[in-house]
């Protein structure tokens, strides 16, 4: 990122060959532009973009040397650009497979950062220790919350090294055709929460007739009933009082074993990060985006792993990853994922048509290109090791993709079934997201968005904007903030108590 000589007040230019720039702060109607010897034709908010030079109609506008869309009509050097005088075209692009792969400069394992994690007694590493309940079906999801409910401060007092027990309600695994896509991503989901690493034990409760039986869950998912997985049955147990009654006592007989944990030091490879954005700005591709890639880039060469997500949220510069991708099966899966979307929201009556929303729009992003070029920023560097379908199990170290929505409850979720022990999760609006059981990091984009909302956020990415900090200083200080994370210090929406209602598993079927 490059500045023009009166950025540090005003505006920012991203590459010497756009012909857009972006205000830094608000610029009113008439004000002087000395970067463009005019003034300025329109008022135009932070994020938001100024024509750089005259931009007739149908030639394209340029961000981030990348094509966004072409004007819709004249556009005069100082004016402000945006959706009322841009239109998205859709093109095609060459998805040059392999092309960009750099090699990665590991660290040396035995000099790689570390953090304070918990062991499990099969070597799986976890950030945080908790007791969960999932529900087979929304009709024992009540059940779930009541046992949960009865873990307050006060009863678990006793067990220190436990951060709690968290009820993972759904509203699905009934009325739902069996078998089907839906099903087995369900299914793949309440497993993936079941076995992952944050979780000391399990209670798997269900009510009996649905479609989404437990005994088939537990089987075709090869979950292993034990001390430290139990299931019940409402209408096999007696029904909800006797439900909850039993629940609780299964809790408790786990709480011990569960508080006999201590933290102790391991590698960052064992760190799986989900990396999240929603409530996008015009800084957010600036700032926090690609700060956060920088971040990953240095957790990749110490072994990690970065999860990237949000399919509908690639659109447009999918090139971008797939010229990173180490195989040209693994670019060909990113597309073929691509084209079940297309074909997904066909289907259903959607449109795949590069609309925004609202506060994107407020934010200065025009379209899903522009979103699109700052939410792939976040992946870093590093070559595309793997992709993956929605809450599969990640095996593979490095960069990867894991396919979802842009519905960001529901791409966090299928991240964590996958394995995500950390959330990383960019804003710049500002989100009040946060997640159990792997807790959620906040980075803004902004520093006026971070002051007002600073019991929210963890990290103030708009010192770049302001000067203070380069992409690769924050880059470095999102890393350290990271370990800290996982070594047990809470995140700010850990101290607010989030993470009890995130728990959003992908419909995608029928109900019937």
């Amino acid at each position: 990122m490059t500045t023009t000589t009166h950025a540090a007040r005003s505006l920012i230019r991203l590459h010497a060959s756009d012909n857009v720039l972006v205000a830094r702060q608000l610029i009113g109607l008439g004000d002087e532009l000395p970067e463009l010897g005019v003034r300025a034709r329109a008022q135009v908010t932070p994020g938001h973009k100024i024509a750089a030079q005259d931009i007739m109609a149908g030639e394209p506008v340029r961000k981030y040397d990348t094509i966004i869309g072409v004007a819709s009509r004249d556009i005069t050097k100082g004016e402000h650009v945006h959706s009322h005088n841009i239109s998205l075209i859709d093109f095609d692009r060459d998805p040059g497979f392999c092309e960009d792969v750099r090699a990665v400069d590991y660290v040396a394992p035995d000099k790689r950062a570390t953090f304070m994690g918990i062991v499990r007694a099969d070597g799986r590493v976890a950030t945080r220790n908790f007791i969960g309940i999932m529900s087979s079906v929304n009709c024992s999801s009540t059940v779930i919350k009541k046992i949960a409910e009865h873990f307050t401060p006060e009863r678990l007092a006793d067990y220190p090294n436990v951060d709690g027990v968290v009820a993972f309600a759904q509203t699905s695994g009934c009325g739902m055709s069996s078998p089907s896509y839906h099903f087995d991503v369900l299914q793949r989901t309440i497993a993936g929460y079941a076995r992952h690493p944050n979780l000391a034990a399990v209670l798997i409760v269900g009510l009996g007739c649905e479609r989404n039986q437990v005994s088939n869950l537990v089987e075709a998912q090869h979950l292993v009933p034990g001390r430290n997985l139990r299931t019940f049955v409402m209408q096999d147990t007696g029904g909800t009082r006797a439900t909850i009654a039993q629940g609780i006592a299964a809790i408790e007989a786990m709480l011990p074993e569960a508080n006999d944990v201590k933290r102790v030091p391991v590698s960052a490879e064992h760190l799986k990060i989900g990396l999240e954005c929603g409530g996008s700005d015009g800084f957010s591709g600036i700032t926090a985006n690609p700060a956060l890639g920088a971040a990953m880039d240095i957790l990749v060469r110490h072994g990690g792993t970065a999860i990237l997500s949000e399919t509908p949220e690639i659109h447009g510069v999918e090139f971008m990853l797939t010229r990173r991708a180490i195989s040209p099966e693994v670019g060909q899966k990113l597309l073929d994922r691509l084209a079940w979307w297309e074909e997904y929201t066909r289907g259903h009556n959607g449109q795949f048509n590069g609309v925004v929303g609202p506060g994107n729009q407020a934010g200065g992003l025009a379209n899903i290109f522009e979103k699109s070029l700052g939410s792939a920023m976040k992946g870093g560097t590093t070559p595309l090791q793997a992709v993956y379908e929605y809450a599969e199990p990640i095996d593979k170290a490095g960069f990867v993709f894991m396919d979802s929505p842009g519905y960001d409850p529901v791409a966090a979720t299928g991240q964590i079934a996958s394995g995500a022990n950390l959330i990383c999760f960019t804003t710049g609006r500002g989100s009040m997201f946060g997640s159990k059981p792997a807790p959620t990091i906040k980075l803004a984009s902004n520093t006026p968005m971070f002051t007002r909302l600073e019991e929210d956020m963890d990290i103030n990415c708009g010192l770049i904007v302001d000067g203070e900090l380069s992409i690769e200083e924050m880059g470095q200080r999102i890393f350290e903030y990271i370990l800290k994370a996982a070594s047990g210090n809470p995140t700010k929406s850990e101290l607010l108590g989030l993470g009890d209602h995130e728990f959003v598993p992908w419909h995608l079927g029928i109900v019937s």
